[in-house]
């Protein structure tokens, strides 16, 4: 259905006068005429009467007034919202670990960058337990890493999980069948920063398989990692959606038939009371999820409830 033609439907009715209408609207009268004659064609109904007295409303038209005056309201605060978004000035300081950076910023940030093009985002780089530590000591508004934060004046949202697998050089001497986990661990084994979730994940699970010589290498770059890997350094723990031109390309492969390890999780968290940060949430749930939509399960899964 046509708004202006609402819009004109709503000021003949309100002025009673085609002529007035057609000022307050800056166009001709004819126009007006054509307009209320193509809304009456839409509905299917006659909403307007013209005799020597001027212009009144038939009953259907008094219905439809009262339904072309929300859907105009409706409109008029929507607009009104979009443009409030491009008017917000200010600061958000945002957070991001490795993990993030490597699959999904580079889309969060131009999609915050268009909707508030006159708000400074800071963004922080760093390991899961730092951004934790500065969003503590209010250096950073929200963060984006690995775990639920469940704390006065903070809020947290468990967005996703990103499958774990392990990596290594395609064609290298690492890229072979293993019997278990406990021969794979014999191998130099690349992983997150030290007492990371990853970290800590990974060495569990390898003690658990019979592992008791660990030769844990805890990086805190997925670009370092990735160039370990390429050099056949050792074999990673990573998620594929960190590599996965890599494996398209089959520089990297990922090794069949054994435990993964555990899924890491995605969690935002952020400081309650401060300007745009719920926005900015959504705005990332959003953008996440079109990820999600485009990486598929294998690279990444949105936790129930988290689908903006």
């Amino acid at each position: 259905m046509n708004l202006r033609f609402l819009e004109t439907f709503v000021w003949v009715a309100r002025l009673k006068s085609f002529r007035l209408t057609a000022e307050k609207l800056f166009t001709t009268q004819a126009s007006v005429s054509s307009r209320i004659a193509a809304l009456e064609a839409d509905l299917g109904v006659k909403l307007l009467l013209r005799d020597s007295r001027g212009v009144s409303l038939t009953p259907e038209g008094s219905r439809v007034l009262e339904y072309a005056e929300r859907m105009l309201d409706t409109a008029q605060a929507m607009k009104q919202s979009l443009g409030a978004e491009r008017t917000r000035v200010g600061r958000v300081r945002l957070g991001i670990m490795d993990t993030v950076i490597h699959t999904w910023m580079s889309a969060l940030v131009a999609e915050l960058t268009a909707r508030y093009p006159q708000v400074e985002i800071e963004l922080v780089a760093d390991t899961a337990l730092n951004l934790r530590e500065h969003l503590h000591k209010g250096f950073v508004d929200v963060i984006l890493q690995t775990d639920l934060l469940r704390e006065e004046c903070i809020r947290s949202l468990d967005l996703a999980r990103y499958p774990m697998g392990w990596i290594v050089a395609s064609g290298s001497a690492l890229h072979r069948e293993y019997a278990d986990l406990a021969e794979l661990a014999r191998e130099r084994i690349l992983t997150f920063s030290r007492n990371s979730r990853p970290h800590q994940d990974v060495a569990s699970l390898l003690q658990a398989a019979g592992a008791h010589r660990l030769r844990l290498n805890c990086v805190n770059s997925v670009s370092a990692i990735t160039r370990l890997l390429r050099d056949g350094f050792g074999v990673a723990a990573l998620p594929p959606a960190l590599v996965a031109s890599e494996l398209a390309r089959g520089e990297l492969a990922l090794l069949d038939g054994l435990l993964a390890p555990p899924s890491l999780e995605l969690v935002a968290s952020w400081q309650t009371g401060v300007e745009l940060v719920e926005e900015v949430v959504g705005v990332c749930r959003q953008v996440l999820a079109r990820y999600a939509q485009e990486a598929g399960e294998r690279r990444i899964v949105l936790v129930q409830g988290s689908r903006a």
